[in-house]
């Protein structure tokens, strides 16, 4: 068995040490951020700091940031919080989309995943709407053409909001009107995120109680989390060539699976440098999920949160995938603690799962 590697960033990422400390320092600050004695505006401008830091992180206003406890409900708040006669939803959506918005309809996706323009702009043409399209896949790290999705969408009097939870602290933030990010993805602590709503003027609160977050998002802030949030954040920032890094450990792999026999979804299109979906013919993505965790290398049968259902999964079935093959295809994914020892180990221990496949089938 090799030594662990853990290869599913997508999911969660490894807490960063920055952000335990930043955390450990918050935590002194443990009095209500509303409270208006010395304790309380000690919380206060500590919870302010961190949202300044984040803002400048994500190149938004701190203004614009409404804190939540993640990217699922920082989605929510803006898909039952924008009033809007119609949504619309890409085909590949994350289930914190599709699951906030019944009834919506469906922008169709080309076979390497990106969002059909063509049928968007049809879509648009009965009328404005608020429009969920994601930065970058989760499950294949393909990159929407986000500019061009804004622009139909603006001329067409509707609002845009953007998963960037991926991509957030990877590539830019998008300029979305609504943008929702998490800490956990990017080497946060799991439980806090946040939305940017630039386009605050359109946004009801619904979550009602104190009025915390200007009313947008009531209930005491998670100033630790918040604060590893920021922690988190600077630290992807600061190292600015993580990410090429990365990527060429990406193709290394990519390169050599292929060779024996990988297919990899939606390699034609633009990626984050960080996750590969990769099909081994034949053998099914539980299989191999199973078997390469016990060669000591963490991955996962798509996204994490439904990788324990047997369903085919909606982003391979979008791009034209036949559902054999969508079921024996996994996501592999990358970070800033990836060594070149973890890929050429994970990829020496998917070959030989490849052979011995090929050898009963013989």
């Amino acid at each position: 068995m090799n030594a662990p590697a853990y290869l599913d960033y997508a999911a969660t990422a490894p807490i960063d040490p920055a952000a335990v400390a930043a955390m450990t320092v918050a935590a002194a600050h443990w009095a209500n951020p509303s409270s208006v004695h010395r304790a309380g505006r000690a919380a206060h401008a500590a919870l302010e700091d961190a949202r300044e830091g984040i803002a400048r992180g994500l190149g938004c206003q701190p203004s614009a940031l409404v804190f939540t406890s993640g990217g699922t409900e920082a989605l929510g708040l803006a898909l039952n919080g924008v009033v809007a006669t119609r949504r619309l939803v890409s085909a590949v959506e994350h289930d914190a989309v599709r699951a906030q918005a019944a009834g919506a309809e469906i922008i169709p996706v080309d076979g390497e995943g990106r969002v059909d323009l063509d049928a968007l702009e049809k879509l648009l043409a009965a009328g404005p709407a608020l429009v969920a399209v994601m930065q970058a896949n989760n499950e294949t790290g393909a990159l929407q053409p986000l500019a061009d999705v804004q622009a139909l969408v603006h001329a067409a009097g509707g609002r845009l909001l953007v998963d960037a939870v991926q991509g957030a602290g990877k590539i830019a933030c998008p300029h979305g009107d609504f943008v929702a990010v998490s800490a956990h993805k990017l080497g946060g602590p799991p439980g806090v995120g946040a939305l940017i709503a630039r386009c605050a003027e359109d946004l009801v609160g619904v979550q009602r109680g104190g009025g915390q977050e200007r009313g947008f998002r009531a209930g005491t802030e998670n100033l630790p989390g918040i604060a590893g949030f920021a922690a988190a954040l600077v630290a992807r920032t600061a190292d600015a060539g993580w990410q090429d890094r990365v990527g060429v450990l990406r193709d290394r792999l990519e390169t050599r699976l292929r060779a024996a026999g990988a297919i990899v979804h939606g390699a034609g299109a633009p990626r984050l440098p960080t996750i590969s979906n990769l099909a081994m013919p034949g053998v099914a993505a539980s299989t191999q999920v199973m078997a390469l965790d016990l060669a000591g290398f963490a991955v996962s049968a798509g996204a994490a949160c439904s990788s324990g259902k047997v369903t085919t999964s909606h982003v391979l079935t979008a791009m034209g995938i036949a559902p054999a093959l969508a079921g024996q295809s996994i996501r592999v994914s990358l970070g800033w603690l990836t060594t070149e020892a973890e890929i050429d180990g994970f990829a020496a221990a998917w070959e030989a799962l490849a052979a011995r496949q090929a050898s009963r089938a013989a």
